[in-house]
C-alpha cells in the first residue's frame, strides 16, 4: 500500500492522500458513539441542530466523539457524558451494539451505536457551550412519520437514524433486545 501523503491538517481533521485517493481522517479521537435513547414515556430522543458543513439544520440521535476528553476513552463513557450534555438525560448503562464505518471512500471515521438503558432526566440539554442543541422526544410509534415530517419542513436526516430506530427493539444480530 501506498504511503500516506498529508496534505491539510487540523484541530479534529486531516486531509490524506494513498496513491490517487484522497480522504479525511480523524485527529485527537478514536471514533464516535450514537446513542439510542427512549424515555420511561417510551419516546426516542432525538437532537436538532446546525449543520454548517450542510448549510442546514438536521435531525440525528445524540453523539459525540470518543477519546477526545482526557481520561475517556471508552464508547460507554463517551456515550454517557454526550448523552447527558446533549439532551439532559443520564444512563444508567449503555450497550454496545454495533460499529463501522460512517462513509468509507470517503473517511477513516468509526462508528458506534449502543443503546441507553435507565434514562434519568437530570438537566435540560443543549450541549456545551459550541453548541445550540434542541432536544426532541418522539413517541416510538411516531418517529418515522415524524422523521419524514421534519425532512419535508427542511431539515436534513442523518441516514443512521433508521439504523438506529431499528436498534430500538432489536439487537444488531436480529435478536429482540432485552
Amino acid at each position: 500500500m501506498d504511503q500516506a501523503e498529508s496534505l491539510c491538517n487540523g484541530r479534529y481533521l486531516r486531509l490524506v492522500r494513498r496513491g490517487h485517493w484522497e480522504y479525511a481522517e480523524r485527529v485527537n479521537a478514536s471514533g464516535a458513539v450514537i446513542i439510542v435513547a427512549v424515555t420511561p414515556q417510551d419516546k426516542v430522543v432525538f437532537v436538532e441542530q446546525f449543520r454548517i458543513p450542510l448549510g442546514q439544520p438536521t435531525i440525528e440521535m445524540p453523539a459525540g466523539l470518543v477519546g477526545d476528553q482526557e481520561g475517556e476513552d471508552t464508547i460507554e463513557r463517551a456515550a454517557i457524558r454526550e448523552l447527558e450534555e446533549e439532551t439532559g438525560w443520564r444512563a444508567r448503562h449503555v450497550d454496545f451494539l454495533c460499529q463501522g464505518p460512517t462513509s468509507a471512500g470517503m473517511s477513516n471515521e468509526v462508528v458506534a451505536f449502543v443503546r441507553a438503558r435507565g434514562l434519568q432526566r437530570v438537566g435540560a440539554g443543549g450541549g456545551d457551550d459550541s453548541e445550540q442543541i434542541t432536544v426532541h422526544e418522539v413517541p416510538c410509534e411516531e418517529a418515522a412519520a415524524w422523521l419524514s415530517a421534519r425532512a419535508a419542513a427542511g431539515y436534513a436526516i442523518d441516514a443512521k437514524l433508521y439504523a438506529g430506530l431499528y436498534f430500538i427493539h432489536r439487537n444488531a444480530d436480529g435478536t429482540a433486545a432485552g
